[in-house]
């Protein structure tokens, strides 16, 4: 069993024994996740730390966007709720780039790959993103390389 996952059943039973209703519904429901994604596919299988990591991402950006959904239609009740969820969920993931070490390692892939222009996005794309996999949004890294390939 991969060690993210461990530790999220060992804090679902803390939670529970805390009583702390937000930790305990969003750590249910990363595990469920979890366990849906193990059993998707033809075979069962354990996911990996990595994969966890990959899960638990998806998590937290629906719940990004349900809480900007709630918050658009007026329900702000809902939408913090989602934020909480999301916090809880972040603590699991690696921490995000700064925009400086994104925009360097956008700039070695762009050396890397020789690239010029904005047709050659998909190129630094493919040598960029097993660099910051799990560290940035997918959307904040194909700004990073839009910006450099424009400028």
């Amino acid at each position: 069993m991969s060690a993210l996952k461990d530790k999220l059943k060992a804090d679902l039973a803390a939670s529970m024994k805390a009583r702390d209703e937000v930790r305990l519904r969003t750590v249910r429901m990363a595990l469920a996740a979890i366990g849906v994604e193990e059993v998707a596919g033809k075979t069962a299988r354990e996911l990996s730390d990595e994969e966890v990591v990959k899960v638990l991402g998806k998590e937290a950006k629906k719940r990004k966007e349900a809480s900007e959904a709630f918050a658009s239609a007026g329900r702000a009740a809902q939408a913090q709720a989602e934020l909480d969820e999301q916090a809880v969920l972040e603590e699991y993931l690696p921490a995000q780039l700064p925009d400086e070490e994104l925009y360097r390692l956008v700039d070695e892939a762009i050396a890397e790959s020789g690239a010029s222009g904005p047709q050659a996005m998909g190129q630094v794309m493919k040598v960029v993103n097993p660099k910051v996999a799990g560290r940035a949004e997918g959307g904040r890294v194909a700004a990073a390389v839009r910006a450099r390939l424009a400028g």
